[in-house]
């Protein structure tokens, strides 16, 4: 068995001290499909989540937890497009991201996607500091999504993220085995920075 930490460094090469989970958060697409993230600690990344800033305190996201084994694991790995659907399958569980794009009353809720990126950021940075790691998927189908989970109107499924335990990389296909070890770059802050005074 190799674990990709064998393999090569993914900590994250730095221009400035960040604290351990950032440094060491990467999406790896090997994980161990007999590892079971307990309740406890599901529960833990999702209160981080809760506690995601979001416009005028609206927490506009709302969340399906699917564990491996389960019926709605299996929804929603039918509905994965492409390659997710060889390696997904080996994580502990798949969290649906949604977005609630518009209130009870129908007025629209236009940073919706953005609060929801910030909760799942936050919920990715917490399982990082759990010893777990994540990976997000945006390959897939949401309109079969939202008909299986009989979704209300104004919600929207944005992402999937999966959650688990490093797993063996060499039960990959050989071009994922070369993408789960090549090295991890960024673009320098002097492209991303626009105006800096």
């Amino acid at each position: 068995m190799t674990l990709v930490t064998e393999l090569t460094s993914r900590k994250a090469d730095t221009t400035a001290p960040l604290i351990d989970p950032l440094v060491d958060r990467w999406s790896p697409r090997a994980f161990d499909p007999n590892a079971v993230v307990d309740a406890e600690t599901l529960r833990t990344v999702l209160e981080a989540a809760r506690w995601a800033p979001s416009a005028n305190n609206s927490q506009p996201w709302r969340f399906i937890v699917a564990r491996r084994g389960t019926p709605a694991f299996t929804t929603a790995h039918d509905a994965m497009q492409g390659f997710n659907q060889v390696w997904a399958d080996s994580a502990a569980a798949l969290v649906l991201n949604i977005a609630e794009t518009a209130d009870a009353e129908g007025k629209p809720r236009p940073w919706a996607r953005y609060d929801l990126g910030q909760a799942v950021a936050h919920l990715t940075v917490q399982a990082q500091h759990e010893g777990l790691h994540t990976h997000q998927m945006g390959g897939f189908d949401a309109a079969a999504l939202h008909a299986a989970f009989d979704l209300a109107d104004n919600l929207e499924v944005v992402s999937i993220t999966t959650i688990g335990v490093l797993g063996d990389v060499d039960a990959l296909p050989e071009g994922l085995r070369e993408r789960e070890s090549a090295p991890r770059l960024r673009k320098p802050l002097s492209e991303l920075v626009l105006v800096g005074e």
